[in-house]
C-alpha cells in the first residue's frame, strides 16, 4: 500500500509562497496520478491540483489557477506544489492522494486513509 507523506506547510503572509511536498514510499510513476487536496475548519476536503505520472498533464482547480504549480521529481519520489501569491483563503490541512484523481476531476471519497497532511496558514 502506497504510503504519502506530507510537508512543507508553514505561516506565510498574503502574497508569499510556499512549496509542499508529498513524497511516496514508492516511485511515482507507480500511480496513474497524485492529487493534492486541501480541508478547511469547517469545510469539505476538495480537490486542488492533479498530476499525472504517465505524461505530466496537470489540472487546477479554479480558485489556485495561475498561483499553484504541480510538479514531480521521479528521483525523489517526491511531488510537489508550488503555491505563490498566496491568499487567507488558501489557509487549510494540505493532503495529497495517489490514483485519487483524473483530469480536472477529483474523488477523495475513494481515499480510504489519508496522511496527517500539512498545515498552511495564509495571515498578515
Amino acid at each position: 500500500q502506497v504510503q504519502l507523506v506530507e510537508s512543507g506547510g508553514g505561516l506565510a503572509q498574503p502574497g508569499g509562497s510556499l512549496r509542499l511536498s508529498c513524497t511516496a514510499s514508492g516511485f511515482i510513476y507507480d500511480y496513474r496520478t497524485i492529487g493534492w487536496f486541501r480541508q478547511a475548519p469547517g469545510k469539505e476536503r476538495e480537490g486542488v491540483s492533479c498530476i499525472s505520472s504517465r505524461d505530466g498533464s496537470s489540472y487546477y482547480v479554479d480558485s489556485v489557477k495561475g498561483r499553484f504549480s504541480i510538479s514531480t521529481d521521479n528521483a525523489r519520489k517526491t511531488v510537489y506544489l508550488q503555491m505563490n501569491s498566496l491568499k487567507p483563503e488558501d489557509t487549510a490541512v494540505y493532503y495529497c492522494a495517489a490514483d485519487s484523481c483524473s483530469g480536472g476531476f477529483y474523488f477523495p471519497s475513494t481515499i480510504e486513509s489519508w496522511g496527517q497532511g500539512t498545515q498552511v496558514t495564509v495571515s498578515s
